[in-house]
């Protein structure tokens, strides 16, 4: 069976290490240690409890309705606006992400650099949703 670490669950989970220690040291998640003392959570254990955690959670209220599954949250890093045309970049934790938009939907969304954002990925085409 297929064990991970605190930090592996946490990443997994999409949540920080800190707080899937918390779940685990109030029992949310099992956990057990191996030889060398690091606490392990057994696969079927996470998936389990990924499933539940998913179960329960609750969508923010200001939360976009949108069928696009991919959203990567960030900070705006760059927007080149054209005559029509623009270009926003997005880094969002690792991930640098580019969208091409219209001038007018940046100009609408008041897109500028420092602000959070949302890319989300839905095929090749890359959205952008204010946050």
């Amino acid at each position: 069976m297929q064990s991970y670490t605190i930090g592996q669950a946490a990443r997994l989970l999409g949540v920080s290490p800190d707080t899937a220690r918390r779940w685990a040291d109030a029992g949310r998640i099992t956990t057990h240690r191996d030889e060398t003392g690091r606490r392990l959570v057994d696969g079927r254990d996470l998936a389990a409890f990924s499933v539940e955690l998913a179960r329960s959670a609750t969508p923010e209220d200001d939360a976009p309705y949108t069928s696009a599954r991919n959203a990567f949250p960030g900070i705006v890093t760059a927007v080149k606006l054209g005559d029509v045309a623009a270009q926003v970049e997005i880094q969002a934790g690792p991930h640098r992400l580019v969208s091409l938009l219209t001038r007018e939907a940046v100009e609408e969304l008041g897109l500028e650099v420092g602000m959070e954002a949302t890319a989300r990925v839905k095929s090749t085409n890359v959205h952008i949703d204010r946050a």
